[in-house]
């Protein structure tokens, strides 16, 4: 009996061992455990505003693991890949997953609650199927227009009151969403947009947005309303602007506004982005759907060349707030083209389309304007921009030229109208007095035409308290001469000459 039981033990123990063996393998050596140990991360970080090329075998795709820097990593805008390895620009850093594995998902990533990235905002979905980020942008301003006329006369001598404001307005909300659906390539863009400073008129509260799916870095398809390319500071960079959600009095007269359409955008080259739309009209703000031709003939493009570093800041902002140690550089060009027509509500003369001014600041679809009897119900629109810019260790100098040019007059006796031609163009420069914390800027801009001509000087500081973008003091002070262009949500008037003084504290996430 007692020589038996070793004999025992050891059969037990075999008999054990062989399971247990068999379970470990099986537990350590699982499909998706062998999968996850055979994929190759690697990790790409980019520091300053360049591109930077990270070696990899992307043959079988390329996965985000992880993002580990401050700044969004956008697929198509800020990282992507091709067959020499992965690329990241703009402050993007991410883990990736590459290799003949990249099928496999790995273990997800356990992010922290409402992780924060500036200018996506705070992340409040992330799984296998999608993402979501929610921003917020509003900002009070104190506004004083004293220093204005009471009155202006326009080209053709009807004399008009100028309203003197002084008021305190939480100028704009903006809430926007956004993220991806089922594949990083499929993203949205909807936002809430409130100008309460118009509250009771049309588009007063918008709820808007688009759709786009992202190919590669050469080319994304999207639809929904955007705005238009037609001048620089339509092409995505609000709201890094030098003053806070107010441009010059020029790129405001010329420029198109929001509308419906569909689009392509990308990068041609490395150093060379594009951007082509054709949309519904110049600006779809108050304009509805029963009130359009129906005609797509608005269309918009856009060249960017940027020689220098391949890049002109974090988003493409104006002012050098990132602090190059490279000069960086910029060229690019805008063509736009589109028959617009009244757009006024059936059985009024209420004029809805206000994007078409003269250069005394009269809306060119105005009843009688040219004389008595003479309606303009529609017109052939056509403007092209080209604007440069450079930047280093904080100082900027950039600039715009404008023409447009409007023909083609319809409506009720304009056969006499001749054709307008219209230049201008705006100067700005500004200066990181102290790095991330004040910056001082000086601008100017003029607008030339038959009807008239204006012109304007400002300037203004900007104090970032935390010495980030998130939060910033403004305070502007504007001279304008015949102002003729202008509405309540920016700080000039239309016919406004003299001076206007306003402050602004911003909060964008």
């Amino acid at each position: 009996m007692g020589e038996r039981r070793p004999a025992a033990t050891t059969t037990s123990v075999r008999t054990l061992v062989g399971p247990l063996t068999l379970a470990a393998a099986f537990f350590v050596l699982s499909p998706s455990t062998l999968l996850a140990q055979a994929a190759t991360t690697v990790t790409c970080k980019s520091t300053g505003t360049e591109r930077q090329m990270c070696a990899a075998d992307t043959s079988k795709g390329v996965i985000l693991a992880k993002s580990i820097g401050q700044a969004p990593c956008l697929l198509g805008k800020t990282w992507g890949y091709d067959d020499k390895g992965v690329w990241v620009s703009e402050g993007c850093s991410a883990v990736f997953i590459v290799g003949p594995q990249t099928a496999v998902q790995p273990e997800p990533t356990r992010t922290k609650p409402l992780q924060y990235i500036p200018n996506a905002g705070f992340l409040l979905v992330e799984g296998d199927k999608g993402e979501m980020y929610v921003r917020l942008f509003s900002y009070v301003r104190y506004l004083n227009q004293k220093g204005l006329d009471s009155s202006y006369t326009d080209y053709f001598g009807n004399t008009h009151e100028v309203r003197q404001r002084e008021d305190v307005q939480l100028n704009k909300f903006f809430l926007p969403f956004s993220g991806w659906f089922l594949t990083p390539k499929f993203r949205y863009y909807l936002y809430v947009w409130s100008s309460n400073p118009s509250q009771g008129d049309p588009a007063q509260v918008v709820g808007a947005g688009n759709l786009s799916y992202t190919f590669n870095r050469y080319v994304t398809l999207g639809g929904g309303i955007t705005s238009l390319p037609s001048v620089r500071s339509t092409e995505g960079q609000f709201p890094y602007w030098l003053g806070i959600d107010d441009r010059l009095t020029s790129d405001e007269f010329f420029r198109g506004s929001y509308t419906t359409g569909f689009w392509l955008k990308g990068e041609l080259s490395t150093k060379v982005k594009y951007m082509a739309m054709i949309a519904n009209n110049l600006s779809t703000l108050g304009v509805s759907a029963a009130q359009l031709d129906n005609k797509l003939n608005t269309t918009s493009f856009m060249l960017q060349w940027l020689p220098t570093t391949g890049e002109f800041g974090l988003y493409g902002t104006f002012g050098d707030y990132d602090w190059h140690e490279k000069v960086a550089t910029r060229l690019a060009a805008h063509y736009t083209h589109s028959i617009e027509d009244k757009q006024s509500q059936p059985g009024t003369n209420g004029i809805e389309n206000s994007q078409i001014r003269l250069t005394d600041g009269s809306v060119i679809f105005t009843p009688d304007l040219f004389g008595p009897g003479i309606t303009v119900e529609r017109v052939k629109y056509q403007m092209s921009s080209v604007d440069g810019g450079i930047k280093y260790k904080g100082l900027s100098l950039e600039a715009e030229y404008y023409w447009r040019w409007l023909s083609d007059f319809q409506g009720t006796n304009t056969a006499g109208i001749a054709d307008i031609d219209d230049h201008g163009f705006q100067v700005q420069s500004s200066a990181m007095a102290v790095p991330k914390a004040l910056q001082v800027y000086l601008s100017g801009a003029a607008i030339r035409g038959r009807y008239g001509n204006s012109s304007e000087v400002r300037a203004g500081f900007n104090w970032y308290v935390v010495k980030e973008r998130g939060l910033r003091l403004n305070a502007e002070w504007i001279h304008l001469n015949k102002c003729p262009v202008g509405y309540t949500a920016v700080p000039y008037p239309v016919g406004g000459n003299g001076d206007v003084f306003h402050t602004n504290f911003e909060m964008n996430f």
